[in-house]
């Protein structure tokens, strides 16, 4: 196996970063995080307890009104300084969340590391855009105008299959906005969250702007959302655990932003191109060993396209190359954990009963035996109401269906709880525009599936959530709205007082 990043004396002082210091958390409980690659330790450490979460929230509640007092220029020098930190130690967090994810290197380095990076410039410019609507006379005799403010202390969560990535979609909009942030990871894949925050202080950010709190979501994760200090949480995660947070939010009268499971439709018709549709069905269906809630789950082929893509599909997915995470010529890496690992491979089992797997659906032998992988799997012949097209598997498994109308391959896509993402592949501009227009998604794309900009927001329908997360549309969820309004008039007796009191 390749030269793994070394982490053990990194965080000797402990998987907990609260007022600017790493340190042991409290729980009287250690996790251990697993190389999925090997089965191998990586490190043990102290889960958080509910007094970490209240000793980093303290924390961030101490360091809320100076940072909010920041100028947007101020948080936004911050943010280019963080941006440029990270690119400086682009290397070490590619490997360190390769390592805890057991992702491929290149997909570290090439999508994971610059896309947060990207992000953290992104938001370094977007601080100085805080924008509200134009003052104006909209009464006649006031001028009205409207302020957006910083919110507080936001307690959010982020989960284990993009650690990087999420951590700073969570806290990148919160922290330009001018909050400040407690998450927590999870328990799986807290480094790189770990490191952000550490980077943020060789930045110069203000101790208790970023805190992390490394626990289990029973205790510290329930603890966090319940905080009475803490004003809003986000979460990223399954549909399951997002109604419990909903729960615990709601009842202290908490914002919530929510980004949960998906199961997204893959929509070929007979016009697309067939070549580009398998390609893009097998990248979409297998980036990150499929553990993305946008990848490619269901792909419903129009008739005369069907035979022939699912042939193609089985034919690419076949080349795939399983290995080492660290090998420059690995394709697809392990699922996060054995668990995760043998969750996949029994959806496929089940599915054998109803469907057929036309290739894949096992676990490869040999070198890799030790590792939590599993190759690249397609079924064909599932109904729709069948839980391989209901269910969210996050594995590298893809299901195709056949449709005949547009009418039908639209209504077959809309058809599950969820509406994070979608694609529609096809020539023809009018009936790809129709497809935009009815996939009941936060995010559509047309002859593509998987790409993410940070200036373009991300978030679902339905049971895949509410709220965005990336680009400007964020602040809507870490700002608070205020309308301001001035009396231009100087007249004490005002008109409008006669309907309460007095004649005219």
């Amino acid at each position: 196996m390749g030269n793994r990043f070394q982490v053990k004396d990194r965080f000797a002082d402990g998987a907990q970063y609260i007022d600017g210091r790493l340190r042991a958390g409290t729980s009287g409980q250690s996790h251990t995080v697993i190389d999925p690659a090997t089965g191998d330790e990586v490190l043990t450490y102290e889960l958080a307890g509910t007094a970490d979460v209240d000793e980093a929230v303290a924390a961030a509640k101490r360091a809320f009104p100076a940072w909010s007092a920041a100028t947007p220029g101020e948080r936004s020098d911050a943010l280019h300084r963080l941006a440029a930190v990270l690119a400086e130690q682009a290397d070490d967090f590619a490997r360190a969340e390769s390592l805890q994810c057991g992702k491929p290197l290149k997909l570290s380095t090439e999508f994971d590391v610059p896309g947060t990076i990207d992000n953290t410039a992104f938001f370094a410019g977007a601080a100085r855009h805080l924008q509200g609507q134009a003052a104006a006379e909209y009464s006649g005799d006031h001028t009205s105008y409207v302020r957006r403010e910083a919110i507080g202390v936001v307690g959010s969560i982020a989960p284990w299959n993009y650690p990087l990535q999420m951590a700073a979609w969570k806290i990148l909009p919160a922290i330009a906005a001018g909050n400040t942030i407690v998450l927590k990871p999870a328990e799986l894949t807290p480094l790189t969250s770990l490191m952000f925050a550490q980077a943020a202080k060789d930045a110069g950010l203000p101790d208790g702007v970023i805190n992390i709190v490394t626990g289990a979501g029973r205790e510290a994760g329930e603890h966090l959302v319940g905080h009475p200090d803490v004003v809003m949480t986000s979460f990223t995660g399954s549909t399951a655990v997002g109604k419990r947070v909903a729960e615990i939010a709601t009842a202290t009268v908490k914002r919530l932003h929510l980004e949960l499971g998906g199961k997204a439709p893959f929509l070929v018709f007979d016009d697309a191109d067939l070549e580009a549709a398998a390609h893009g069905a097998v990248a979409a269906s297998l980036i990150n060993t499929g553990q993305d809630c946008t990848a490619a789950t269901r792909a419903y082929v129009q008739r005369p396209l069907h035979d022939a893509f699912v042939a193609r599909v089985a034919e690419l997915m076949e080349t795939v190359r399983l290995g080492d995470p660290f090998a420059p010529t690995t394709d697809l890496g392990p699922l996060v954990s054995h668990a995760q690992r043998d969750r996949v491979a029994a959806f496929v089992e089940r599915a054998r009963s109803y469907a057929t797997v036309v290739t894949g659906g096992e676990s490869p032998e040999g070198d890799l035996a030790a590792g939590a992988y599993y190759r690249p799997t397609l079924i064909s012949g599932a109904a729709q109401d069948s839980e391989v097209v209901q269910s969210e598997i996050f594995g590298p498994v893809l299901v195709v269906l056949p449709f005949d109308t547009d009418d039908e391959g639209l209504a077959l896509a809309n058809d599950t709880p969820y509406g994070l993402a979608a694609s529609a592949w096809s020539r023809d501009l009018y009936r790809a525009n129709r497809a935009t227009r009815e996939l009941k998604a936060g995010c559509v794309w047309v002859n593509d599936h998987i790409p993410i900009i940070s200036e373009m927001p991300h978030g679902g329908y339905k049971a895949s959530g509410f709220g965005k997360d990336m680009s400007s549309y964020s602040f809507e969820e870490y700002t608070q709205v205020k309308h301001v309004m001035y009396d231009n008039t100087a007249v004490a007796a005002k008109d409008w007082h006669r309907t309460i009191f007095g004649d005219r």
